[in-house]
C-alpha cells in the first residue's frame, strides 16, 4: 500500500510539473507570435520575465489551497509604448495605451474545465502622482479575477487605485493542441480586438 502511495504521489507531482511546462510553452508561443506582428508586442515584466499569479505558504486551509498556482496571466504592450530597464518594463499612462493579456485558469470551484481568456485592455487609468507604471496593477487579475471577469466578454474594472475596460474571448484550454490552434484561437482574436479598438471600433 505504501509503495502504491509513493508511486501515486510521484505521478501526481510529475503531471503537475508537466502541465506547468505546457503552460509555459503556450505562453512563449503566444509571445513569439505577437512579437512578429507589425505592432511588435512585448511581454511586460513586472519583476523579471515571469507570469502573474497568486500563491501562499500559509497553513490555514484557505491558504493551503493556494500552495500551487492555479491561474497564470501575462500581458503584452506595443514595444514603442513601454520601456525595458534592468529586466523590468515601464509602461506609463497614455491616452492610447492598450494592453493585450492572456489569462489561464487551470482549476476553480466554479470552473468546469481549464480555460484561456485572451483579449485587450483599454481606457486604462490610474493616479500618476501615486503610481508611475501600469505594471503595478498586474496583480488585479490574480487577486480579483471574479471582479475583473464579472461581465465577460467585456471587462469593466475599477477600484480606488486604477480602472480599465476590456474585451476578450473565452477558449477551452485543452482545445488548443498545436501552433495553428494557438494562432487561430488566441493570437488572432487578441490582434483583431486590439486593432478594432485602436481604430475606434
Amino acid at each position: 500500500m505504501s509503495r502504491d502511495l509513493v508511486i501515486q504521489t510521484k505521478n501526481a507531482f510529475d503531471f503537475v510539473q508537466k502541465f506547468y511546462f505546457e503552460i509555459s510553452y503556450l505562453i512563449k508561443e503566444v509571445e513569439t507570435s505577437l512579437q512578429q506582428e507589425e505592432e511588435e508586442f512585448r511581454i511586460l515584466h513586472a519583476s523579471g520575465y515571469s507570469i502573474t499569479t497568486r500563491t501562499s505558504t500559509g497553513l490555514e486551509p484557505v491558504n493551503v489551497e493556494r500552495w500551487f498556482p492555479t491561474t497564470f496571466t501575462v500581458f503584452f504592450c506595443r514595444d514603442d509604448h513601454t520601456e525595458l530597464k534592468a529586466g523590468q518594463t515601464i509602461t506609463k499612462q497614455r491616452p492610447d495605451l492598450k494592453v493585450l493579456f492572456l489569462h489561464i485558469e487551470a482549476i476553480g470551484k466554479q470552473l468546469k474545465e481549464p480555460r484561456a481568456l485572451a483579449g485587450c485592455l483599454y481606457d486604462i487609468k490610474w493616479d500618476t502622482k501615486k503610481v508611475s507604471k501600469f505594471e503595478n496593477f498586474l496583480g488585479r487579475f490574480s487577486y480579483h479575477p471574479q471582479k475583473v471577469f464579472l461581465h465577460m466578454p467585456d471587462i469593466e474594472y475599477s477600484d480606488n487605485a486604477c480602472s480599465f475596460k476590456g474585451k476578450l474571448v473565452n477558449k477551452k484550454l485543452f482545445s488548443i493542441k498545436n501552433s495553428e490552434d494557438v494562432r487561430r484561437q488566441l493570437v488572432e482574436p487578441m490582434i483583431a480586438i486590439y486593432r478594432k479598438l485602436n481604430s475606434g471600433g
